[in-house]
């Protein structure tokens, strides 16, 4: 699992890049309009193209830390073992559901590929965005499946102890 979290971090950091990097060239534009009365052309179809990449590569860390959002109303008065089993079915449920998702992005991004798909204004290539978003998509399977099969590791015990301490505070 630590090759798997390495992986996801990477992911997060290159999300993190992405984004600060948009955020200036947004932060330029509006300057430039506002002050010098031109503008960067298609700054709006970047901050849609780098925000999709984005926010499939924080996905995988936000599976491997668990940071998914959990209800669990109906499940509170059940024991651990139970919403144990509970959380391992969830986690194979999104395990599914990525893998569907890569798929279908691959199968977007190779038509787009073959279709010559390019944004109105810039003619960026769409077909890179899906490829950005597939190998974040396969991973968090990945990690989906790896808890599914092996349980979430110390750091479900960690989190249950914050939650406990939570609770008493």
């Amino acid at each position: 699992m630590k090759v798997l979290q390495s992986l996801a971090k990477l992911c997060a950091v290159l999300a993190g890049v992405l984004l600060t990097t948009i955020t200036l060239i947004t932060c330029a534009s509006l300057i430039g309009r506002n002050l010098l009365g031109a503008t960067l052309v298609g700054d709006f179809e970047l901050t849609g193209v780098v925000a999709g990449a984005a926010i499939a590569m924080f996905m995988p860390f936000c599976q491997a830390k668990r940071g998914n959002i959990i209800v669990d109303f109906f499940t509170a008065k059940l024991g651990q073992a139970s919403n144990d089993k509970l959380d391992r079915f969830g986690a194979l449920l999104l395990g599914v559901m990525f893998a569907l998702l890569a798929w279908r992005t691959t199968l977007g991004g190779i038509n787009s590929y073959v279709t010559h798909s390019e944004t109105q204004i810039l003619g960026f290539p769409e077909w890179t965005v899906y490829a950005a978003m597939v190998p974040p998509f396969v991973l968090t399977c990945v990690i989906g499946l790896h808890q599914c099969l092996f349980g979430f590791g110390d750091s479900h015990d960690e989190q249950s102890e914050l939650d406990e301490l939570e609770a008493h505070i």
